[in-house]
């Protein structure tokens, strides 16, 4: 465990330490720098709301990490998300709502309610069906907490659909919930066609541009997007990131290619920079 100082409650720490630290050791870290006077100036001065932007960040962190296959870069951006966890549980722990040792009580208890076929007794095991438990564990727990709600809000199957996950994620989620109960296309064809109808839809705002309606055309032809995807089974918000690396890869061959021609951009031309742009597509076609 971390030593405090004999002076104040601080812990003393050393960079060169070769013992691993624990996750007790991050708790006391956490309160240290939470700690009034003697902590971090910047720490203190935080709440739930100021971090919570970073903790949607860290999330991200850990996808990228993971998409780029990169192990030991997943290791710390997995701690820095564990750190999100342990900070807004200190700050509850500041004003006695609940302590990190709650959130993992809350947890384990979820996982346990929701695994009897893994947790149970053996005749639990034995008779309890796989196939859709966990969505109806869920939807129990919905109902319950709906039923603390004073007053309670209108029954709807989208209520468990998070509001404040990325917007793609979330268009998935709400159609997939109305899929549910038979709200869905029958397959492709039909999504492919109403998303052509509404790019015509957006296509009829742009000129002349009446900006609040495109942008409410725009959102449309986003939301059937994600409903492709849906129906293809992909993650949007993967295939984004992807798209996002791929121009990322290609721009960087045309800035590379820039630096090369010794001309200012202003003076290459955009043909110029799609021959670049295209030589970067083609070093990336498989050959052999």
């Amino acid at each position: 465990m971390v030593e405090t100082s004999k002076t104040d409650a601080r812990p003393v720490l050393d960079a060169s330490r070769r013992e691993p630290y624990g996750l007790g050791d991050l708790l006391v870290i956490m309160a240290a720098l939470r700690t009034p006077v003697t902590g971090c100036a910047w720490d203190l001065q935080q709440n739930f709301r100021s971090i919570a932007l970073y903790t949607i960040e860290e999330a991200y962190e850990v996808a990228d990490a993971i998409e780029r296959g990169d192990p030991a870069d997943l290791r710390d951006e997995l701690g820095d998300l564990l750190l999100q966890v342990v900070y807004h549980a200190r700050m509850a722990e500041e004003e006695g709502s609940f302590a990190f040792a709650d959130v993992v009580d809350s947890i384990a208890r979820k996982m346990v309610r929701r695994h009897p076929h893994v947790f149970g007794d053996r005749e639990t095991r034995e008779t309890t069906q796989r196939d859709g438990l966990w969505e109806r564990i869920k939807a129990q727990e919905a109902e319950t907490k709906r039923g603390a709600r004073i007053p309670p809000r209108p029954d709807s199957i989208l209520d468990t659909v998070p509001a404040n996950v990325p917007a793609l994620t979330r268009a998935l989620k709400l159609q997939g919930k109305a899929a549910k109960i038979g709200f869905d296309w029958p397959d492709i064809l039909p999504v492919l066609a109403k998303l052509k109808e509404e790019i015509a839809e957006l296509e009829a705002e742009i000129a002349p541009v009446r900006r609040d309606a495109a942008a409410e055309e725009f959102g449309d032809v986003l939301f059937v997007l994600a409903n492709v995807a849906r129906h293809l089974e992909l993650d949007p918000e993967s295939a984004l990131r992807a798209a996002n690396a791929k121009f990322e890869r290609r721009f960087r061959h045309v800035e590379t290619r820039l630096r090369a021609d010794g001309r200012p951009p202003r003076d290459v031309s955009l043909a110029e920079m799609d021959v670049w742009w295209n030589e970067a597509k083609e070093q990336e076609k498989p050959h052999g």
